[in-house]
């Protein structure tokens, strides 16, 4: 369990393997209960009925999810050629169809290449993207479709094998953070004359968290924020180094013993997180998020 002073209490991140039929949001509602505590966020949703990595920050936790969430993540996926839906997966209902039964697996891994490396995508209407100060999915539900502008995302990995059953095939993604797998998946179909929606979807990792460290929700527990950040380079700082870093001032990047580009874990010598730094101006760093409080 992560250490917390009394006054706030637990912080740390947890680390769940998310059964199908939860909302993420549910899932932060359960263990609201589970830990006690209001504090509790998420890294990156997961459709309801996706199923593996989500990782939760806790008390202090919570202000350090975006260095979580901008991790690359992994997915392992099931899609069929021939049906368009309506969510893109297989909870919508089935807006087309397309007679795909003949195209091959090399036809697939063929246009799959396409969306390898950095592309373009359009988010779903189901999804937790605000427009307008409504989210799409809130908006779907009423009937609407809007205008979404293309987003940035990176394909690191991109690997396809056949499924289980005619016009199934498996994917194993590597991806940067606001990947849609939905969308992977129906522009595969459409570059392949047709359509396509996804049959199950799995996260199986965020950055260094992969599918074997994660827990059932009801098994929750808490690592320490510095192990929250396993994916970050470390500092250990003591004396007066650390008495400014507690109270997040601005210091040269030698003084703090920084290398490289950041942003760096700033512990204790206990191996506990203090702060977090970023690379500032003129040779400097500067606090990102300070944890610690300053008086101890």
């Amino acid at each position: 369990m992560a250490r917390s002073s009394p006054s706030d209490g637990p912080s740390g991140f947890a680390i769940i393997d998310k059964e199908p039929g939860w909302t993420s949001h549910d899932v932060v509602a359960r263990a609201r209960k589970l830990l006690n505590t209001r504090k509790i966020g998420h890294s990156g949703t997961l459709d309801p009925s996706a199923t593996g990595v989500l990782v939760l920050g806790v008390g202090r936790g919570t202000r350090l999810l975006r260095f979580i969430t901008e991790l690359p993540k992994n997915y392992e996926a099931t899609f069929r050629l021939g049906i368009e839906t309506s969510t893109l997966d297989a909870d919508g209902e089935v807006t087309a169809t397309h007679d795909m039964g003949q195209v091959s697996l090399a036809e697939v891994r063929s246009a799959a290449t396409r969306f390898e490396g950095a592309i373009e995508q359009i988010p779903p209407m189901v999804s937790a993207i605000k427009i307008d100060g409504k989210r799409l999915h809130e908006l779907a539900r009423e009937g609407k479709e809007v205008k979404r502008e293309p987003r940035p995302v990176t394909i690191h990995e991109l690997a396809i094998s056949e499924g289980d059953k005619a016009s199934d095939f498996r994917m194993s993604v590597r991806c940067s953070s606001g990947t849609y797998i939905r969308t992977l998946a129906a522009d595969i179909g459409a570059a392949l004359g047709g359509g396509a929606h996804i049959r199950d979807l799995r996260r199986t990792a965020i950055g260094p968290f992969t599918e074997s460290v994660a827990t059932p929700l009801d098994d929750i527990s808490l690592i320490p924020l510095a192990d929250g950040l396993i994916g970050r380079p470390h500092i250990a700082v003591a004396g007066a180094v650390s008495v400014a870093v507690r109270h997040g001032k601005v210091l040269e990047v030698g003084v703090l013993g920084a290398s490289g580009v950041g942003p760096w874990a700033v512990v204790d010598v206990d191996g506990e997180l203090l702060a977090v730094y970023e690379p500032h101006k003129q040779g400097t760093a500067k606090a990102a998020v300070v944890v610690s409080p300053a008086s101890t």
